[in-house]
């Protein structure tokens, strides 16, 4: 298929096709992310693991995902994204389907930090492949829908591991790793097939990523992007790892907990498409805060309620938090500093930063409960660091058409 055309790639009707694509790699970049959740019980007794082994099992991604993002924005940003995103989709394929050999706790580290050198690629690949095809509302939109993906693919593996492919397989979680890393190895051949590279509208020079990171990094408003980022990761990934467990810990049987933690997921999955779409570009920075405000309020009535109060809290969470993600996004796709060009390059180093929160999350939160003797104390802790969100996203310097320079 050519790679380039006589229309501008977000004029041409086939980036439609593209974001269908997207859309589903990154469905199967979250069903694989949530894959171990659902099957953690099996796990942990065939391969004799303590709940601090498998804890670090499932953290694993995250440290080998810090480590690779930075150089896999630069390796999309000259490679392309069709065989970037096919070589991601793929590597995280294999480290679903390798789970099916390990005999003890090393192997099976190994086969799921190995998902960390492949969804870079994916993560980062997935914002530089919009940013080329899609511009004005119609980029906010595209960011809104792939955004859905994780969500939709994380909550069918949820839900349909233990009811359908568990029977299907015989009840073996090593085949049931198998069934998912096929059918992930699947989405690559589509995306490999039908997906395509777009020339950006940028000029292209040869710089080194020594420069390249200088000059994004020099950006103020890059700099306010990653703190946020960072924040949202350790306060987003800090309470939904722990969320059962709180509401457990509040009452709930598990069952009943399990299906209380998913409220924030179904609630908020429909913002995600709206409010990027509906939002001015001058006017994001102000709705990140709106979305922090609402987030600590939704988090301290979460600590201290229960009952329907505290199911309103998890409606009023789900509907705050998924607004940031897709909205800091955005900010730094339009920073003229950034563009289409360098957008690989400066996403790695906002999931780099990000990620790291992700996994200082979960572990603050344990690290606060063990030491105060229940979660009141660590969900508290997030909602402050939610309240200096507030300032952060305030500080954005942001005008109707361009962002300020630093």
């Amino acid at each position: 298929m050519p790679d380039k055309y006589e229309i501008e790639p977000y004029q041409n009707p086939y980036r439609w096709v593209i974001l269908g694509l997207l859309w589903l790699v990154y469905a199967v970049f979250g069903l694989v992310i949530q894959s171990i959740a659902p099957l953690v019980t099996p796990i942990l007794r065939d391969l004799d693991m303590s709940y601090a082994q498998m804890g670090l099992i499932l953290g694993s991604w995250q440290l080998t995902y810090i480590l690779v993002a930075i150089i896999a924005g630069t390796i999309i940003d000259k490679w392309g994204t069709r065989k970037s995103l096919t070589a991601g989709v793929v590597i995280i394929g294999i480290s679903a389907a390798l789970r099916y050999f390990p005999n003890g706790f090393g192997t099976m580290l190994l086969a799921v930090a190995l998902f960390g050198v492949g969804g870079p690629l994916i993560s980062v690949g997935i914002p530089k492949t919009v940013s080329v095809w899609f511009t004005g509302k119609n980029r906010g939109t595209a960011v809104g829908v792939y955004m859905t993906g994780p969500r939709v693919g994380g909550l069918l593996v949820l839900a349909l591991t233990n009811s359908l492919v568990m029977p299907l397989t015989g009840y073996s979680w090593r085949l049931t790793f198998v069934c998912y890393g096929l059918l992930t190895i699947a989405v690559a051949l589509l995306w490999s097939l039908l997906g395509r590279d777009a020339r950006s509208t940028e000029s292209t020079e040869s710089t080194s990523m020594r420069e390249v990171f200088g000059r994004i990094i020099r950006v103020r408003n890059v700099r306010v992007i990653f703190v946020i980022g960072l924040l949202a990761f350790v306060i987003s990934h800090g309470f939904t790892n722990w969320l059962p467990k709180i509401l457990e810990v509040g009452g709930l049987s598990p069952a009943v907990a399990g299906f209380a933690a998913s409220i924030p997921i179904w609630i908020g999955t429909p913002t995600l498409v709206v409010v990027p779409h509906m939002v001015a570009p001058h006017a994001r920075g102000r709705f990140i805060a709106l979305s922090s405000v609402v987030v600590t309020i939704s988090l301290l009535l979460l600590a201290m309620t229960s009952g329907i109060p505290l199911i309103i809290g998890l409606v009023i969470y789900g509907l705050a938090y998924a607004w940031v993600l897709p909205l800091l996004v955005l900010i730094l796709m339009d920073l003229p500093e950034v563009g289409s060009k360098y957008m690989g390059s400066a996403s790695g180093m906002y999931f780099c930063v990000a990620e790291l929160g992700g996994f200082l999350g979960p572990l603050t939160v344990g690290a606060i409960k063990d030491w105060a003797g229940g979660f009141l104390a660590a969900v508290c802790f997030l909602a402050g660091l939610s309240f200096v969100r507030v300032f952060a996203a305030l500080s954005l310097k942001l005008k109707p058409g361009r962002e300020l320079e630093a």
